[in-house]
């Protein structure tokens, strides 16, 4: 015999009949049906989200906005192609911001686009892999920086109300 759609029926007792309440005063869930007395949880047409006259949270928070993450690290890329044309010998976040390549104070990771054709000693808070094999192929030497924050997470950005 094979076991067709309409024959299923979950296993008895796995699917327990909803309670009916409110079906007159023998019983169990009669008369005030489980509400107690009085008061406006007892009657009807109460919506569901109704939080007595306070802004509900559904109109409380913004629509379609998002979320901007206070923690994000941001860092200003620097190819091999713009340390090949800067002509220095050793790469530093203070020697590219002497040279106006990055903003003061900025988180410097360097990228793998162009090619090094001579030994660099580049300094930086973050590389990548390319960069990194690229740089230690012309001869040069890679270092990580350490974050301004050390090991923790980085401080906040923006303020109160950023991510309301």
């Amino acid at each position: 015999m094979t076991i067709k759609v309409h024959d299923l029926k979950p296993a008895r007792g796995a699917n327990k009949r909803a309670r009916r309440v409110g079906r007159g005063i023998a019983g169990k869930g009669g008369k005030t049906a489980g509400r107690g007395t009085k008061g406006q949880k007892a009657r009807s047409k109460v919506p569901t989200a109704f939080e007595g006259g306070q802004m509900p949270l559904h109109m409380r928070v913004p629509k379609l906005r998002g979320f901007n993450n206070p923690f994000r690290v941001e860092y200003q890329a620097v190819n091999l192609d713009v340390i090949e044309a800067s002509g220095l010998d050793e790469v530093t976040p203070d020697a590219l911001h002497a040279k106006g390549l990055v903003g003061k104070g900025a988180l410097v990771k360097v990228l793998g686009r162009g090619e090094l054709t001579r030994a660099v000693t580049v300094k930086a808070h973050a590389f990548s892999k390319a960069a990194e094999a690229a740089v230690t192929a012309a001869g040069g030497s890679v270092e990580v920086v350490p974050l301004p924050w050390g090991d923790r997470r980085p401080p906040a950005k923006g303020n109160q109300f950023a991510n309301r």
